[in-house]
């Protein structure tokens, strides 16, 4: 809920003329204004105002005829909103913002809102839109790294463009990524399209209005005691690429060969970056690329140097078995030009491996006036504004009918999101606390078997001694990150092991099906596996 209110007093202090564009309604109701050929001549009004004010309409909410402040309750103004979306349609236009104040600074006794039309169809991304991790030690610098990229704007050298992603006020105050952050930038043709002004939300929808091809990070977490972050990262965000920083300071670390093995174990293409060569010799720089180079031959990977092949060839070779890597500097800004040209030219990696709609939970959150809003990547399929959906499995294994009132992505209000999108989806039909990460979104005819225990084929990477019946690692799925009980055939796997498994979740079910990969750990304890089999609830 917006604290400034000078965009509502604004529109009030405007008011509504008959040539102008900004209209006042007191609420919007599907059953009244949707009904008996009142659509077709509301969203005519709404293109007039649209008209008027040269592609942008203004349209205040909870207010009445005269610009005097009523209010409506949470769900009336949600209503008003997801009718005003399918009038907005109809004219040939889209949302783009709202902005909602209580009525005298309280939500319960009434919201009043802004909401933002714009003349065109609300946009459609290009089916390239390709996702990035990043990965790699504390205070490598991955995330000023992403912030130069992401608004072309040099480092000064302490960090300050990290502070552009999508991160807590702890975390900024302290340097340290605690969760999952997000950015994202674009192409229109061969320029790049950068953030202006990373603190605003709207600048970010820019980027994705702008952009003919979109490039969106998931930055991780170095720290150790996060790792279980990172791997949610790695693993639960239908990532296309993996971008692997190591400091050229520092060198690779263990942190360093930990979340290589993550990224070679989940089959991603990765590039890694040495950073920070500013603020070394290039004795040194050399020295650290050699190290990258024999750290990446003893798990069977081929070093290729982009800066003695070149970026065309980098982006052709680049597969499970290469991996590129290049010299950058966030303060010099050398080597970002090659990513740009880099990652304007990767192929899209995670294609299509089914039809229907999926999306697993990452994060949930509550907005008022709109309600609980359920974040993550889009797996498989598209989904519409309007769409029904199941949400589950819920603790007790059911699933819960719900409808999609509308979708963001990057803070750009969209009709439709297809796979590979990292989106917020406002969901109707459930509490924000009955909704909680490593839940997935269905299509609303679907008929999903929650699974409390499968079957699966997994390597053991490291483990001091032997896994044996009721080993108790953390499992990571998709978004899925929880506790469960390995029983291996034949009673123990050795660490290098390869071997047949029932894997029990301890607590509650969760939708699984053969194929998916996973990690595990528990302690200095790690391997991956795939699902061979499922056991329904």
């Amino acid at each position: 809920m917006s604290a400034d209110r000078a965009a509502l007093n604004e529109a009030l202090e405007r008011g509504e003329e008959e040539g102008g564009n900004i209209e006042f309604k007191e609420r919007l109701s599907r059953s009244v204004h949707l009904a008996d050929g009142r659509l077709e001549s509301l969203a005519a009004q709404l293109r007039h105002r649209v008209l008027s004010g040269d592609g942008t309409a203004t349209y205040v909410v909870g207010v009445t005829d005269d610009g005097g402040i009523a209010g409506i309750a949470p769900e009336d103004f949600s209503e008003s909103m997801d009718v005003l979306s399918i009038l907005a349609d109809e004219a040939g236009a889209h949302i783009e913002d709202v902005e909602t104040w209580g009525v005298g600074d309280d939500a319960e006794r009434g919201l009043v809102g802004v909401a933002t039309v714009k003349e065109g169809a609300a946009l459609d991304a290009d089916d390239d839109h390709i996702v990035v991790g990043t990965a790699g030690h504390v205070d490598h610098g991955k995330s000023t790294l992403v912030g130069s990229l992401v608004t072309g704007q040099a480092d000064n050298g302490q960090g300050s463009t990290r502070g552009f992603l999508d991160v807590q006020p702890h975390e900024v105050e302290r340097g340290l990524s605690a969760d999952l952050s997000y950015a994202v930038y674009g192409f229109d043709g061969e320029e790049a399209v950068h953030l202006q002004n990373p603190h605003r939300k709207s600048d970010r929808a820019r980027v994705v209005q702008e952009s003919d091809r979109l490039v969106s990070f998931v930055d991780t977490v170095g720290h150790e005691p996060w790792l279980r972050t990172t791997i949610r990262g790695l693993v639960g965000q239908r990532l296309d690429y993996g971008l692997l920083v190591v400091a050229a300071d520092d060198g690779p670390t263990k942190t360093t060969r930990e979340h290589l093995g993550i990224l070679l174990a989940m089959e991603l293409p990765t590039v890694v970056a040495l950073t920070k060569v500013d603020a070394v010799s290039d004795a040194r720089v050399q020295e650290v690329e050699r190290e990258v180079e024999r750290l990446l031959r003893d798990v069977g990977r081929t070093p290729l140097r982009v800066d003695r092949h070149g970026v065309d060839a980098a982006v052709e070779e680049i597969s499970s078995s290469v991996v590129p890597v290049l010299r950058t500097s966030a303060v010099s800004m050398e080597g970002l030009d090659h990513l740009d040209s880099f990652f304007r030219n990767l192929p899209k990696t995670n294609s299509e491996s089914r039809e229907d709609f999926r999306m697993y939970i990452d994060r949930t959150y509550s907005v008022t006036g709109v309600g609980a809003v359920a974040s993550g990547t889009v797996n498989s399929g598209s989904v519409e504004a309007g769409d029904e959906l199941k949400v589950g499995p819920m603790p007790d294994g059911s699933f819960r009918d719900v409808e999609v009132r509308s979708i963001e992505m990057h803070y750009h209000r969209v009709d439709q999101a297809k796979s590979g999108r990292i989106v917020g989806i406002a969901l109707k039909g459930v509490k924000e606390s009955e909704i909680e990460r490593g839940m997935v979104l269905l299509p609303g005819d679907a008929d999903p078997t929650p699974v409390r225990s499968f079957e699966a084929e997994v390597m053991v990477l490291n483990h001091p001694t032997r896994i044996r019946e009721g080993y108790e690692p953390v499992v990571h799925l998709e978004t899925v990150s929880e506790a469960v009980v390995f029983r291996p055939e034949g009673g123990q796997l050795l660490p290098g092991d390869t071997g047949e498994a029932t894997v029990e979740f301890k607590f509650r079910p969760y939708l699984v099906e053969e194929g998916q990969r996973f990690v595990f750990r528990e302690g200095s304890s790690k391997g991956v596996g795939t699902v061979t089999a499922i056991h329904g609830d």
